[in-house]
Protein backbone atom coordinates (compact mmCIF):
# COMPACT_ATOMS: atom_id res chain seq x y z
CA UNK A 1 0.00 0.00 0.00
CA UNK A 2 1.61 3.50 -1.07
CA UNK A 3 1.15 6.64 1.27
CA UNK A 4 1.01 9.50 -0.19
CA UNK A 5 0.72 13.08 2.08
CA UNK A 6 -0.28 16.35 0.76
CA UNK A 7 1.35 19.46 2.30
CA UNK A 8 -1.66 22.18 0.09
CA UNK A 9 -4.60 21.31 -1.28
CA UNK A 10 -3.32 22.04 -4.79
CA UNK A 11 -1.16 19.04 -4.24
CA UNK A 12 -3.96 16.83 -2.75
CA UNK A 13 -6.20 17.40 -5.90
CA UNK A 14 -3.04 16.62 -8.28
CA UNK A 15 -2.65 13.15 -6.43
CA UNK A 16 -5.86 12.61 -6.22
CA UNK A 17 -5.84 12.95 -10.17
CA UNK A 18 -2.69 10.88 -10.43
CA UNK A 19 -4.33 8.18 -8.05
CA UNK A 20 -8.02 8.43 -8.73
CA UNK A 21 -8.43 5.16 -6.21
CA UNK A 22 -6.56 6.28 -3.74
CA UNK A 23 -8.29 6.64 -0.34
CA UNK A 24 -8.12 9.96 1.36
CA UNK A 25 -7.73 9.73 5.15
CA UNK A 26 -7.35 12.72 7.56
CA UNK A 27 -8.13 11.50 11.21
CA UNK A 28 -8.55 7.64 9.99
CA UNK A 29 -11.25 7.56 12.73
CA UNK A 30 -13.44 5.21 9.99
CA UNK A 31 -10.62 4.16 7.16
CA UNK A 32 -8.08 2.50 9.97
CA UNK A 33 -10.99 0.47 11.59
CA UNK A 34 -11.53 -1.24 8.21
CA UNK A 35 -7.90 -1.45 7.60
CA UNK A 36 -7.77 -2.74 11.25
CA UNK A 37 -10.54 -5.66 10.10
CA UNK A 38 -9.37 -6.34 6.54
CA UNK A 39 -12.01 -5.22 5.09
CA UNK A 40 -10.87 -2.53 3.07
CA UNK A 41 -7.16 -2.73 1.32
CA UNK A 42 -6.99 0.38 -1.19
CA UNK A 43 -3.60 0.66 -3.11
CA UNK A 44 -2.53 3.97 -1.56
CA UNK A 45 -3.66 6.63 0.99
CA UNK A 46 -3.91 9.95 0.42
CA UNK A 47 -3.26 11.97 3.80
CA UNK A 48 -5.20 15.37 4.29
CA UNK A 49 -4.63 16.32 7.43
CA UNK A 50 -1.85 18.71 6.83
CA UNK A 51 -3.25 20.51 4.37
CA UNK A 52 -4.38 23.89 6.03
CA UNK A 53 -7.14 25.18 3.28
CA UNK A 54 -9.15 21.97 5.06
CA UNK A 55 -9.37 23.82 8.64
CA UNK A 56 -11.23 25.82 9.94
CA UNK A 57 -14.83 27.96 8.58
CA UNK A 58 -16.30 31.33 7.90
CA UNK A 59 -19.51 33.21 6.99
CA UNK A 60 -20.41 34.61 4.03
CA UNK A 61 -23.74 36.24 2.76
CA UNK A 62 -25.41 34.30 5.38
CA UNK A 63 -24.05 30.76 4.61
CA UNK A 64 -21.28 29.24 6.83
CA UNK A 65 -18.83 27.73 4.94
CA UNK A 66 -17.16 24.66 7.55
CA UNK A 67 -13.96 23.04 5.99
CA UNK A 68 -13.97 19.45 5.65
CA UNK A 69 -10.88 19.24 7.95
CA UNK A 70 -13.10 20.33 11.28
CA UNK A 71 -13.18 17.80 13.90
CA UNK A 72 -15.91 16.79 16.14
CA UNK A 73 -14.55 18.55 19.11
CA UNK A 74 -14.11 21.76 17.10
CA UNK A 75 -17.97 21.14 15.95
CA UNK A 76 -19.14 20.81 19.50
CA UNK A 77 -17.16 23.53 20.93
CA UNK A 78 -14.85 21.52 23.18
CA UNK A 79 -11.60 22.71 21.66
CA UNK A 80 -11.80 25.66 24.34
CA UNK A 81 -11.19 28.02 21.44
CA UNK A 82 -13.76 31.20 20.79
CA UNK A 83 -14.31 29.75 16.88
CA UNK A 84 -14.95 26.79 17.68
CA UNK A 85 -17.68 27.81 20.56
CA UNK A 86 -19.12 30.59 18.03
CA UNK A 87 -19.81 27.54 15.35
CA UNK A 88 -21.33 25.43 17.84
CA UNK A 89 -23.40 28.22 18.51
CA UNK A 90 -24.60 29.00 15.21
CA UNK A 91 -24.92 25.04 14.53
CA UNK A 92 -26.78 23.71 17.79
CA UNK A 93 -27.87 20.54 16.17
CA UNK A 94 -24.69 19.55 14.54
CA UNK A 95 -23.03 20.53 17.90
CA UNK A 96 -25.20 18.23 19.64
CA UNK A 97 -24.82 15.16 17.10
CA UNK A 98 -20.76 15.69 17.51
CA UNK A 99 -21.16 15.67 21.18
CA UNK A 100 -22.45 12.15 20.89
CA UNK A 101 -19.44 10.78 18.64
CA UNK A 102 -17.00 8.25 20.17
CA UNK A 103 -14.78 9.07 22.74
CA UNK A 104 -12.44 13.08 23.64
CA UNK A 105 -9.89 10.97 21.20
CA UNK A 106 -12.27 10.13 18.00
CA UNK A 107 -13.65 13.77 18.26
CA UNK A 108 -10.88 15.04 18.58
CA UNK A 109 -9.38 13.14 15.31
CA UNK A 110 -12.35 12.51 13.20
CA UNK A 111 -13.39 15.05 10.92
CA UNK A 112 -16.95 16.51 9.04
CA UNK A 113 -15.19 15.52 5.39
CA UNK A 114 -14.39 12.34 6.58
CA UNK A 115 -17.73 11.57 7.83
CA UNK A 116 -19.12 12.50 4.88
CA UNK A 117 -16.93 10.60 2.52
CA UNK A 118 -17.12 7.28 4.43
CA UNK A 119 -21.11 7.58 3.78
CA UNK A 120 -22.49 5.48 6.10
CA UNK A 121 -25.92 4.84 6.92
CA UNK A 122 -25.32 6.11 10.75
CA UNK A 123 -23.17 8.82 10.21
CA UNK A 124 -24.10 11.36 12.70
CA UNK A 125 -23.20 14.41 10.92
CA UNK A 126 -25.64 13.06 8.49
CA UNK A 127 -29.06 14.18 9.85
CA UNK A 128 -28.57 17.52 11.03
CA UNK A 129 -26.88 18.29 7.56
CA UNK A 130 -30.11 16.64 5.96
CA UNK A 131 -32.25 18.94 8.93
CA UNK A 132 -29.52 22.28 7.67
CA UNK A 133 -30.15 21.53 3.68
CA UNK A 134 -26.27 21.48 3.68
CA UNK A 135 -24.10 22.08 0.43
CA UNK A 136 -21.20 19.66 0.25
CA UNK A 137 -18.32 21.74 -2.25
CA UNK A 138 -16.30 18.85 -3.67
CA UNK A 139 -13.34 19.42 -5.93
CA UNK A 140 -10.31 18.26 -8.50
CA UNK A 141 -7.84 19.18 -10.99
CA UNK A 142 -11.14 20.01 -13.40
CA UNK A 143 -13.06 22.34 -10.86
CA UNK A 144 -15.11 22.54 -7.91
CA UNK A 145 -19.07 22.29 -7.76
CA UNK A 146 -21.47 21.80 -5.02
CA UNK A 147 -24.03 18.50 -4.13
CA UNK A 148 -27.23 19.29 -2.23
CA UNK A 149 -27.12 16.95 0.92
CA UNK A 150 -30.24 15.58 -0.66
CA UNK A 151 -28.27 14.27 -3.57
CA UNK A 152 -24.97 13.38 -1.60
CA UNK A 153 -25.64 10.11 -0.21
CA UNK A 154 -25.95 7.16 -3.28
CA UNK A 155 -26.32 3.98 -1.67
CA UNK A 156 -24.83 2.16 1.23
CA UNK A 157 -21.13 3.77 1.99
CA UNK A 158 -21.48 5.52 -1.47
CA UNK A 159 -21.73 9.18 -2.52
CA UNK A 160 -21.34 11.40 -5.43
CA UNK A 161 -18.06 11.72 -5.50
CA UNK A 162 -16.45 11.51 -8.98
CA UNK A 163 -13.40 9.22 -8.74
CA UNK A 164 -10.71 12.30 -8.93
CA UNK A 165 -12.90 14.46 -6.22
CA UNK A 166 -12.30 15.05 -2.75
CA UNK A 167 -14.36 17.17 -0.26
CA UNK A 168 -12.98 20.36 0.45
CA UNK A 169 -15.99 22.34 2.90
CA UNK A 170 -19.56 22.32 4.22
CA UNK A 171 -22.00 24.64 3.04
CA UNK A 172 -24.68 25.24 5.58
CA UNK A 173 -27.23 28.41 6.01
CA UNK A 174 -28.63 28.36 9.55
CA UNK A 175 -32.07 28.24 10.71
CA UNK A 176 -34.16 30.83 11.46
CA UNK A 177 -35.04 28.90 14.74
CA UNK A 178 -33.57 26.30 17.29
CA UNK A 179 -32.26 22.51 15.83
CA UNK A 180 -32.13 18.98 18.11
CA UNK A 181 -30.65 15.81 17.78
CA UNK A 182 -31.36 12.87 19.64
CA UNK A 183 -29.96 9.38 18.80
CA UNK A 184 -30.34 5.63 20.53
CA UNK A 185 -27.93 2.75 20.95
CA UNK A 186 -26.63 -0.31 22.90
CA UNK A 187 -25.15 2.16 25.22
CA UNK A 188 -24.54 5.71 25.97
CA UNK A 189 -21.23 5.92 24.62
CA UNK A 190 -18.93 5.25 21.74
CA UNK A 191 -21.51 2.91 19.97
CA UNK A 192 -22.83 3.53 16.27
CA UNK A 193 -26.49 4.68 16.63
CA UNK A 194 -29.50 2.20 16.36
CA UNK A 195 -31.47 4.82 15.07
CA UNK A 196 -30.58 8.88 15.01
CA UNK A 197 -33.46 11.64 14.10
CA UNK A 198 -32.76 15.30 13.42
CA UNK A 199 -34.49 18.57 13.43
CA UNK A 200 -34.73 22.00 12.30
CA UNK A 201 -37.23 24.91 12.44
CA UNK A 202 -37.27 27.47 10.28
CA UNK A 203 -39.53 30.50 11.68
CA UNK A 204 -38.95 33.04 9.20
CA UNK A 205 -39.53 30.96 6.30
CA UNK A 206 -42.54 28.41 7.56
CA UNK A 207 -40.38 24.99 7.08
CA UNK A 208 -39.17 22.48 9.05
CA UNK A 209 -36.92 20.03 7.91
CA UNK A 210 -35.63 16.38 9.63
CA UNK A 211 -32.51 13.89 9.15
CA UNK A 212 -32.80 10.27 9.89
CA UNK A 213 -29.83 8.21 10.18
CA UNK A 214 -29.69 4.47 10.58
CA UNK A 215 -32.74 3.38 9.14
CA UNK A 216 -32.37 3.01 5.98
CA UNK A 217 -29.90 2.59 3.06
CA UNK A 218 -28.74 6.27 3.19
CA UNK A 219 -29.75 9.17 5.32
CA UNK A 220 -32.96 9.96 4.57
CA UNK A 221 -35.14 12.97 5.22
CA UNK A 222 -39.35 12.86 6.57
CA UNK A 223 -40.90 15.01 3.74
CA UNK A 224 -44.49 13.89 4.45
CA UNK A 225 -43.71 14.74 8.04
CA UNK A 226 -42.02 17.74 7.46
CA UNK A 227 -45.12 18.71 5.31
CA UNK A 228 -47.42 17.69 7.88
CA UNK A 229 -46.08 20.14 10.75
CA UNK A 230 -46.00 22.48 8.49
CA UNK A 231 -49.08 22.26 7.76
CA UNK A 232 -50.28 21.96 10.86
CA UNK A 233 -48.73 24.72 12.66
CA UNK A 234 -50.10 26.97 10.09
CA UNK A 235 -53.38 25.79 10.20
CA UNK A 236 -53.50 26.43 14.30
CA UNK A 237 -51.74 30.15 14.00
CA UNK A 238 -49.00 28.35 16.57
CA UNK A 239 -46.03 30.39 14.40
CA UNK A 240 -45.04 33.39 17.03
CA UNK A 241 -47.69 32.30 19.25
CA UNK A 242 -46.04 30.47 22.23
CA UNK A 243 -48.39 28.21 22.95
CA UNK A 244 -47.24 24.38 22.78
CA UNK A 245 -48.13 22.04 19.67
CA UNK A 246 -51.26 19.85 20.31
CA UNK A 247 -50.88 16.32 21.54
CA UNK A 248 -52.32 14.84 18.35
CA UNK A 249 -49.73 17.07 16.41
CA UNK A 250 -46.50 15.34 17.94
CA UNK A 251 -48.42 12.27 17.91
CA UNK A 252 -48.42 12.16 14.13
CA UNK A 253 -45.36 13.65 13.34
CA UNK A 254 -43.75 10.53 15.06
CA UNK A 255 -45.80 8.18 13.36
CA UNK A 256 -44.78 9.85 9.67
CA UNK A 257 -41.09 10.09 10.64
CA UNK A 258 -41.13 6.04 11.76
CA UNK A 259 -43.25 5.74 8.24
CA UNK A 260 -40.22 7.62 6.29
CA UNK A 261 -37.91 4.78 7.61
CA UNK A 262 -36.54 1.37 5.54
CA UNK A 263 -34.75 -0.06 8.69
CA UNK A 264 -33.91 -3.75 8.57
CA UNK A 265 -32.74 -6.34 11.29
CA UNK A 266 -29.42 -6.93 12.41
CA UNK A 267 -26.99 -7.24 15.27
CA UNK A 268 -27.65 -3.34 16.58
CA UNK A 269 -31.31 -3.87 16.64
CA UNK A 270 -34.27 -4.64 14.65
CA UNK A 271 -36.58 -3.33 12.36
CA UNK A 272 -39.77 -2.39 14.19
CA UNK A 273 -37.32 -1.27 16.97
CA UNK A 274 -35.79 1.14 14.86
CA UNK A 275 -39.33 2.47 13.96
CA UNK A 276 -40.46 2.59 17.51
CA UNK A 277 -37.36 4.77 18.25
CA UNK A 278 -37.44 6.81 15.63
CA UNK A 279 -41.01 8.01 16.91
CA UNK A 280 -39.95 8.26 20.34
CA UNK A 281 -36.96 10.89 19.16
CA UNK A 282 -39.23 12.76 16.41
CA UNK A 283 -41.25 13.66 19.60
CA UNK A 284 -38.58 14.33 22.05
CA UNK A 285 -36.51 16.21 19.17
CA UNK A 286 -39.71 18.29 17.85
CA UNK A 287 -40.86 18.92 21.94
CA UNK A 288 -37.14 20.31 23.14
CA UNK A 289 -36.95 22.65 19.53
CA UNK A 290 -40.46 24.09 20.11
CA UNK A 291 -40.13 24.88 23.16
CA UNK A 292 -36.58 26.48 22.67
CA UNK A 293 -38.33 28.29 19.83
CA UNK A 294 -41.00 29.52 22.25
CA UNK A 295 -38.56 30.66 24.75
CA UNK A 296 -36.82 32.65 21.80
CA UNK A 297 -39.90 34.89 21.16
CA UNK A 298 -40.57 38.08 22.45
CA UNK A 299 -42.89 37.03 24.58
CA UNK A 300 -41.30 34.03 25.34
Amino acid sequence: MEFLRALTWEEALAAKAENPESVPIAGGTDVMVELNFDRRRPSALLDLSLVPELLGWSAADGWLRVGAGVTYAELAGERGTRQAAELSRRLPGLAIAARTVGSPQIRNRGTIGGNLGSASPAGDCHPPLLAYCAEIEVASVRGSRRIGIDEFFTGVKRNALAADELIAAVWVRPPSGPAQFAKIGTRNAMVIAVAAFALALYPEQRQVRTGIGSAAPTPVRAPAAESFLVSAIGEAGLWGSGQPLPEPVTAEFAALVSAAARPIDDVRGTAAYRRHSLGVLARRTLTWAWRDYCEELPCG
